[in-house]
């Protein structure tokens, strides 16, 4: 595949406000109230700053099409199928609505390699995200890009053997991914990856059985936990790592156990498989 290293080192400044509206659309997507000290959730960063590509340019994905120009931030990278595969994050000041923000990124690396479906292709992206000149977020981000699925493959992903057990956990919750919650979710981070609203798109082109979960929501979601069980804006560092996709409409398991620098969160099929791998500290 081409050498990608000229993208190395490319950057993009974005600008944003904390618009108190949208923070609460935010909150009632997830069905929560308002932090007391009237600060903004955590994860509530990844609804700022966001591409703004004209309809006209998005691919076949929904995605914008990746080119071979200065002025693209990625490179055209000649496999279709795009995830957020992880996240490295750390929280250092809470944002407010009324802020203005901005967010640097810069490509820090692209490595490829080969898995058992095929040829990956890895892309981290290193961000800053400032509210009113402090830094608030830094995150490196992980994309993967991977080759189509294979013709005649059974649906992704592939059914556990078991059931999930909360038991071991000091927190856990359930809930059912609706196609509401993901299209609201779709809709705040300005999102039009198909997978996660066109069925037909998500299982007879991908190879999904349904309607993809966001990662980022069900990370969302597992620092929302966070939230019920510590406090609001109780982290200072989130790590995840998908490990499996999440299917709308199906039983979603999200767990949280330990303290301190020690957390260990995780997000699970009702069969036991595991979705999402994550680890925090306070």
């Amino acid at each position: 595949m081409k050498d990608w290293s000229a993208w190395i080192g490319r950057e993009d400044i974005r600008h944003d406000h904390v618009e108190p509206g949208a923070v609460k659309r935010w909150l009632a997507t997830l069905d929560r109230a308002a932090p007391a000290d009237d600060s903004v959730p955590q994860a509530y960063h990844w609804c700022l700053c966001l591409p703004d590509a004209p309809t006209a340019i998005l691919g076949a994905d929904g995605h914008p099409v990746r080119e071979d120009s200065d002025d693209s931030f990625l490179p055209p990278i000649p496999l279709p199928r795009r995830m957020w595969a992880a996240s490295k994050v750390e929280f250092l000041n809470p944002l407010r609505p009324g802020q203005t923000v901005m967010r640097s990124s810069r490509v820090a690396a692209i490595t490829e390699k080969q898995g058992g479906t095929g040829t990956l292709v890895f892309a981290e992206v290193a961000h800053e995200t400032h509210g009113d000149g402090e830094l608030a977020v830094r995150e490196t981000q992980t994309i993967v890009f991977r080759e189509p699925a294979p013709a005649g493959a059974p649906p992704a992903p592939p059914p556990g053997e078991g059931r999930f057990d909360p038991a071991g956990w000091d927190a856990h919750r359930m809930l059912v991914p609706s196609e509401a919650l993901l299209f609201r979710y779709s809709a705040l981070t300005f999102n039009s990856h198909r997978i996660h609203y066109d069925l037909p798109y998500a299982t007879e082109e991908e190879g999904y059985r349904g309607l993809v979960v966001h990662g980022p929501l069900t990370a969302t979601l597992l620092l929302d936990l966070a939230a019920r069980h510590f406090g609001d804006n109780a982290l200072t560092r989130f790590d995840f790592r998908g490990t499996s996709p999440a299917i709308c409409g199906e039983e979603l398991h999200l767990a949280l156990r330990g303290d301190d620098d020690a957390i260990v969160l995780g997000a699970f099929a009702s069969d036991g498989r595991q979705v999402m791998a994550a680890s925090a500290a306070r």
